[in-house]
Order: structure tokens, then C-alpha cells, then sequence
């Protein structure tokens, strides 16, 4: 609804995406990796303004796995921008409550069941620190003060609108400046309003990520191998009951489900940079033996046969990098 306002000028970046092969490329280039979980319904928008110090990132997602790398030396507030947020990460439910706060490096996974509207503001390592980050490598997860939320998204909306309809507006290092120091002190209430309940990601949901990440190393390591459960829980050293449970808690669907899933796209994306391959061998590669079913449980989540795939993209000559 909002990016429907919005028009792409000077000072704006605007883009929408109806295809997740036309959105794969752009997300690269953040480090970042989706996997669709509604390919039909699959779109996206993404709005981009620059001020002074700071960068304004606000996106409509989809429903999808997210794993991302943050690079913020200078810090980040990624901030709900609907009251209907959802998302999860490490086992712990996210709302629109909630915003994240973080500075450094941090290696992150998320799962959005449904279309969230959120904005990442970036800040420049020369912003003189306002007291927000007390360590370098910090990463916080606070329930927002309403007020204070509030507020502060409303000026992210304006600033966006701004941007739109008045470019020119940011031309002027004086006029930027002005905007920025605003949603800078919206950002001092945010953090200075606080409540004293702070949510850190409890040991459980780290441990249920780490075992998360020890599944997806294996799987990229064997793509071939047929996966039983029992013989995961046995290298990893946990019950079947544990190592399901994380992949529940992580990921909101069955381990079985979530193989499936990542060798489905896997083989996607391998049917996409084919060259001659066939679509039985990119199938095997990926562990797929018994071809009728992996054509099926293809269709069923792509909606589209695997032979249709590999036709479409040697008509189209999709790029090789599609990661």
C-alpha cells in the first residue's frame, strides 16, 4: 500500500520485483540469500534514500527463509514499518513490537511466513556516536516504546515521500541535513525510551540455530547423499526429537519439509545456469532419484514442470551468477 504512493526521482530508488529470478541478482549484491515459500505470489519492493550519514532501506518482503549478513560498522536500526510484522529468528517470535539494533558484523536468519514492510537505516561510521551502540560488535532486540515506534516510522514514510515528490529538497546539503537530524532524534527517543523488557535470544534458540547451520553444511557438503534423520541426529550428537525441534523452532516447518526445500531450489537455480545438462542429471545432483516425485513436489512449488524452467531460461539467457 505504501510503496503504491510512491513514485522513483532523483533522490529515490524505487523498485518492485514480480520475479524472483529478477530479484536473485540485486539480493546477491547485499549478501543476502531468500527462499521463496509462496513462489506464486512472489513480490517485492525495495526504497532507497541517502542522507548525510545515514541510508534509508525500507522493503516490502515476501514469505521466504532469509539468511543475510549485516555489515554496519557505523550501526543499524532495522525498524517494523506495519503493525502486522511477523517474523522469526533462532526460535524467538518477532512482532511489531519489536526493532533490532546492531553495529559490526552479524550473520543472521530469519523467517517471514507472510509479507512484512520493515526499514534497515544504515548509519556512517563518521556519525559521532549519539550513544546507542556501547560496543563494537553489538546486536540488541528491544520491544519499542509505541510512542516512540510510532513516531519514528511515521518519519521514515515522510522522508520517503519527500523524496518522491520533491527531490530537489535533497540537493541541498542543508535541507538533507535538516531530515537527518529529525529522524536522528526520533532515534535518540526510541533508544532512550526503552522498557526494562529487553529480549535477548535465549541459549535454546541459539543452540536450535546452531544445529540449523550444521544441517545446511551438510546438505551443501553431501547434495547427492540420501539424508536420514537418525544419521544427522547421530552426527550431531543430538536425539531425532532435538534436531527436529530446532528445525521447527528455526525454520517453522518439518526437517524433512526443509531438505526438501533448500534441494528443490537448489536444483532451480541449477536448471537455471544449465548449459546442456538435462533435467534428470541437475535432479540427481541435487539427491532427487525417484524423478516422477521430484517432478511433482517441482511443480507443486514453483508451479511450473523443471523442463519448463530449463526451456525458459535458455530462451531468456539468465545469468550464471543466480546464487
Amino acid at each position: 500500500m505504501f510503496f503504491d504512493a510512491l513514485a522513483p526521482s532523483s533522490a529515490l530508488q524505487l523498485t518492485r520485483f514480480t520475479d524472483i529470478d529478477a530479484f536473485r541478482p540485486a539480493e546477491s549484491l547485499e549478501d543476502s540469500r531468500s527462499i521463496p515459500l509462496d513462489v506464486a505470489n512472489f513480490a517485492a519492493a525495495r526504497a532507497i534514500v541517502n542522507l548525510p550519514a545515514c541510508r534509508i532501506f525500507v522493503a516490502r518482503s515476501f514469505a521466504r527463509i532469509l539468511e543475510t549478513t549485516y555489515r554496519a560498522p557505523g550501526g543499524m536500526v532495522i525498524l517494523p514499518m506495519s503493525d502486522d510484522l511477523c517474523a522469526r529468528s533462532s526460535g524467538v517470535e518477532f512482532d511489531s513490537r519489536f526493532f533490532v539494533a546492531l553495529r559490526g558484523i552479524h550473520h543472521c536468519h530469519f523467517v517471514e511466513p507472510k509479507v512484512n514492510h520493515h526499514a534497515l537505516i544504515m548509519f556512517s561510521p563518521a556519525l559521532r556516536d549519539r550513544g546507542w551502540f556501547d560496543r563494537a560488535d553489538a546486536l540488541w532486540v528491544r520491544i519499542a516504546d509505541p510512542a516512540a515506534h510510532l513516531y519514528a516510522r511515521q518519519l521514515v514514510q515522510d522522508i520517503l515521500r519527500t523524496a518522491s515528490v520533491q527531490p530537489h529538497m535533497f540537493e541541498t546539503t542543508e535541507v538533507a541535513a535538516h531530515l537527518q537530524e529529525g529522524l536522528l532524534l526520533a532515534f535518540d527517543d526510541l533508544f532512550r525510551r526503552i522498557p526494562l523488557a529487553e529480549c535477548g535470544v535465549p541459549s535454546a534458540g541459539a543452540r536450535s540455530a546452531r544445529l540449523v547451520q550444521q544441517i545446511d553444511d551438510y546438505v551443501r557438503a553431501y547434495p547427492t547423499a540420501p539424508i536420514y534423520t537418525a544419521d544427522l541426529a547421530d552426527e550431531f550428537g543430538v536425539s531425532i526429537r532435538t534436531l527436529g525441534g530446532a528445525v521447527a523452532k528455526v525454520r517453522g516447518m518439518s526437517l524433512h519439509q526443509y531438505i526438501r526445500l533448500k534441494r528443490l531450489w537448489a536444483t532451480r537455480t541449477q536448471l537455471l545456469r544449465s548449459g546442456g545438462a538435462s533435467v534428470a542429471s541437475c535432479a540427481r545432483a541435487q539427491g532427487f532419484h525417484h524423478l516422477g516425485e521430484f517432478a511433482a513436489a517441482y511443480r507443486a512449488t514453483f508451479h511450473e514442470a523443471p523442463s519448463d524452467t530449463l526451456a525458459r531460461a535458455r530462451q531468456a539467457g539468465f545469468p550464471t551468477n543466480l546464487a
